[in-house]
């Protein structure tokens, strides 16, 4: 089950939530007035996005170090088509610890898949 990571670095202007399960990650964006900016959903290092602006975007987590000698920042590289009920179907079983109101617009976006 989905739980909340208490003491999560802020970014001016926003708030932000993150939440964990073994092998799942939720962030959840909110915008100055509390509304749900948008919400990304990690796992098998593969990250699944939702913004507000431009819908849903799709990638692998290239965690950017090739050699111990090097740190480099993970990025999200494109990865092919969304296991649309896979992602679906595992946050459903994760997420009945979140609030209602957050757990439906989650579902409802993935089902909407926009």
């Amino acid at each position: 089950m989905l739980r909340e990571h208490i003491h999560v670095r802020q970014e001016p202007g926003r708030r932000r939530r993150w939440f964990e399960d073994e092998g799942l990650d939720l962030i959840v964006w909110f915008d100055e007035a509390g509304g749900v900016e948008g919400f990304q959903l990690c796992r098998n290092s593969e990250a699944l996005t939702w913004r507000r602006q431009n819908g849903f975007t799709y990638g692998r987590i290239d965690e950017g170090d090739d050699t111990p000698l090097k740190n480099q920042t993970p990025v999200i590289v494109p990865n092919g088509a969304i296991p649309w009920s896979d992602v679906t179907e595992n946050f459903k079983a994760r997420s009945a610890p979140l609030e209602p109101l957050l757990r439906a617009l989650i579902l409802e976006r993935l089902a909407a898949k926009t």
